[in-house]
């Protein structure tokens, strides 16, 4: 009896032990705005390397989305282009807004296409279905093909709201993925569409607008005027590692070697800011 005793013991010891050696798993989920969702891949990756045990699943499906789901409580984080009392609704009342840097959204169109310059009311012209042959703006006789992003989409919602003037979108295809719209504006003569920063490379070529380009400063000085804010917005009661996983990315380490890499751009560097109604003002002492 005395050794089964000693057995039992034993055995107990090496459960507590192995017990406490083991590292519980935790995750999180990140869901919404695709031009957000690159930032959010990569600081994830940097996030688990430094946190072991401790998993980001980051996902995109839109702005409206990423909303409704946090809203709902059904994920951790919901990432928007759009402030939460913008979109229909969401009970921004019931949320905590995190803006954790600055996005241009910039028109492109087929890199064959003999455009360089549109103006603002060129570009709504476009967009409205008023001007649908390039050679009315400069270019060749050729058919304007739109693509759209999908209505829920908060990055449609920002190029709408900082280029239509409330005039209504033509119907035309539309896309939920960044991605796509990129690769049929690549092989699609005579298209025409608006990506965030980070999604744009060689495959297509973006547009000046009354003569400005899409670069950093130009944005920062509100010359480039077709940018938004990227949320990310918790529950008040939420899981507190959504909130370390934010101050994370808010980091000065994360905004100058992340951030600014991938053509995001940090907030503190802004010397405008817009509000909820998309009106902008210059920031006092810059």
């Amino acid at each position: 009896m005395k050794k089964i005793g000693l057995l039992i013991l034993s055995l107990i010891t090496v459960l507590i032990l192995t017990g406490c050696g083991q590292t519980k798993e935790k995750t999180i989920t990140v869901v919404g705005s695709s031009a957000v969702q690159p930032l959010a891949e990569s600081a994830s990756e940097i996030y688990s390397e430094q946190n072991k045990g401790v998993y980001i699943n980051v996902q995109g499906g839109g702005t409206g989305t990423g909303l409704s789901q946090i809203q709902s409580g059904a994920v951790d984080i919901g990432n928007s282009d759009l402030f939460a009392q913008e979109k229909k609704g969401i009970d921004a009342k019931q949320l905590v807004d995190y803006k954790i840097c600055v996005v241009g959204i910039v028109p492109v169109v087929n890199k064959d296409l003999k455009i360089k310059n549109l103006t603002l009311t060129q570009l709504r012209k476009i967009f409205a279905g008023q001007i649908t042959n390039w050679q009315d703006v400069g270019g060749p006789n050729l058919p304007i093909t739109i693509i759209n992003r999908a209505s829920g989409s908060g990055t449609r919602s920002v190029f709408e709201k900082s280029v239509m003037n409330n005039l209504e979108t033509k119907k035309s295809q539309e896309q939920d993925s960044s991605g796509m719209v990129r690769q049929i504006i690549a092989n699609t003569p005579g298209s025409i569409s608006y990506l965030a920063m980070p999604y744009i490379n060689s495959d297509v070529k973006t547009l000046k607008v009354d003569g400005h380009e899409a670069t950093k400063q130009n944005i920062v000085d509100n010359k480039w005027t077709i940018w938004s804010y990227e949320h990310m917005y918790i529950q008040k009661n939420g899981d507190p590692l959504a909130k370390e996983f934010i101050d994370f990315i808010l980091s000065k380490h994360v905004q100058k070697n992340v951030v600014e890499k991938m053509r995001y751009i940090p907030i503190s560097e802004m010397n405008y800011q817009k509000d909820d109604h998309g009106k902008t003002t210059k920031i006092g002492g810059k």
